[in-house]
């Protein structure tokens, strides 16, 4: 039953994301947003809320692994997998303000968060807030030089959304809001009896299985534009959804619920793989071949990716 509750999890994780991702833009266009606004903030928020609420289920039932494990291994699996097996469906071209602005705010993010986590052991209310407030800052400058960029198409928005009612978005909002909550219980419920079950760690099981399943839906969408040549997916979508899964759902939950390290793997090997993954970026950036990912780097990525899968098991 474990297995069939992780499911059922994901699959309302799925379904609640994308009706809060329609009620909010739905919401941000009364609101009288801008495109852009709407695409670097308010979609990122709602598309990081299957990972906050997963993390903020985890913590509260006293899974701080969980809560940990399932941000960390998100984000090694938007590099290692997610990143991945896109550049091998089609070659990634990079842009300047990745190694300019994107990489570096990622890179000041993973490892405060490993300091605040080494420090102490536990990710307090004081270090949430500070990660919340970063967030915002990292917010207020990404706005700024995107107004000074040439206006690109903002492909995540639906411009239907523009005129849909304020019942439907209530109701959307209730959709969302109920799938997203059933989903997080389910899942966190489904994890702990696998872990039980495999007689491995609920760390290991929320690195691996609970990261790869919120990834899903973004390595589906970003596959399927690779293979269409629309080139959706950028460096810079994946890059922002690491520093919101540090910022925002790691920032929330331990505002909410302080995040206490029970394992050691996590500080001793999980978090330098997300460093790790991160730091590599760069270099393949500009070796051998200058500004793009091309197939060959998107295969040693999920080769990575299968060691630190099959590592964690293994190690256990």
């Amino acid at each position: 039953m474990s297995i069939v509750y992780m499911f059922l999890g994901l699959v309302l994780l799925v379904v609640g994301g994308e009706f809060l991702v329609r009620a909010s833009v739905g919401i941000s266009f009364k609101a009288k947003l801008s495109k852009m606004v709407i695409g670097l903030t308010v979609v990122s928020f709602a598309t990081s809320a299957p990972e906050l609420l997963v993390s903020l289920e985890a913590a509260l039932d006293g899974h701080s692994d969980i809560a940990l494990g399932n941000v960390i291994g998100s984000n090694i699996a938007n590099i290692g997998l997610v990143l991945g097996i896109t550049a091998m469906v089609s070659p990634l071209l990079i842009e300047k303000d990745f190694y300019q602005f994107n990489w570096p705010v990622m890179m000041l993010f993973s490892l405060v968060l490993y300091f605040f986590l080494q420090s102490g052991e536990v990710l307090t209310r004081m270090e949430g807030l500070l990660l919340l407030g970063a967030l915002v800052i990292y917010l207020f400058f990404l706005i700024r030089l995107a107004r000074k960029t040439p206006e690109k198409p903002v492909e995540d928005i639906d411009q239907n959304l523009e005129t849909v009612s304020t019942f439907k978005i209530f109701i959307w909002l209730l959709i969302g809001g109920g799938a997203l909550w059933g989903g997080a219980e389910l899942l966190v419920s489904g994890a702990i009896g696998l872990a039980t079950l495999l007689g491995v760690s609920e760390r290991v099981i929320s690195v691996t299985m609970i990261a790869v399943g919120t990834s899903i839906p973004e390595l589906a969408a970003s596959v399927i534009a690779a293979a269409k040549k629309e080139k959706a997916l950028s460096l810079g979508n994946l890059i922002g959804s690491n520093i919101f899964n540090i910022g925002a759902v790691l920032g929330i939950t331990s505002l909410i619920q302080p995040i206490v390290v029970y394992s050691e793997q996590i500080l001793d090997n999980d978090i330098f793989w997300m460093l790790g993954f991160a730091l590599i970026l760069l270099p393949f950036a500009f070796l051998p071949q200058k500004f793009q990912i091309g197939r060959l780097k998107g295969f040693l990525l999920v080769a990575g990716y299968g060691v630190f899968v099959s590592l964690a098991f293994i190690m256990e």
